[in-house]
């Protein structure tokens, strides 16, 4: 009897081929259907603005802080990589960019920016702004 119970216990297991499956399926669920939303890295406080408008999901993202660094992707890449940053990123894809520039920012730094973005073939260059 005591080895009928043995063999018993013995042949029990659990397929867990099928729950892999599903998380898989899953997973490729969640990474298809979010958006990723690209972002500069750094705390910027922007200014407000009436006319705001929410951002489109196909943009080129740079951050200038209240110092004046400029920042894409919690990188620093200074006013002098603007252009070649831009002018890279537009080969890929033709997309607008936004500036994300701190509201206590000098305004000769934003110009340069944008200046430098318009230079690399930005056709559409815009300031975000928070709705007021």
């Amino acid at each position: 009897m005591n080895n009928r119970f043995y063999r018993e216990t013995e042949k029990v297991e659990i397929n867990i081929a099928p729950l892999i499956d599903m998380m898989f399926l899953l997973l490729i669920f969640f990474i298809v259907t979010t958006s990723f939303v690209e972002n500069v890295g750094v705390e910027i406080k922007k200014p407000k603005a009436a006319t705001s408008q929410t951002l489109s999901k196909e943009c080129i993202l740079i951050g200038v802080t209240e110092e004046g660094k400029v920042v894409y992707a919690n990188r620093e890449i200074g006013l002098n990589g603007v252009r070649a940053l831009v002018s890279r990123l537009l080969k890929q894809k033709e997309a607008p960019v936004v500036i994300i520039a701190d509201e206590d920012l000098k305004s000769g730094i934003l110009v340069d920016v944008i200046d430098e973005c318009k230079l690399a073939g930005a056709k559409m260059v815009s300031i975000a702004t928070e709705k007021e």
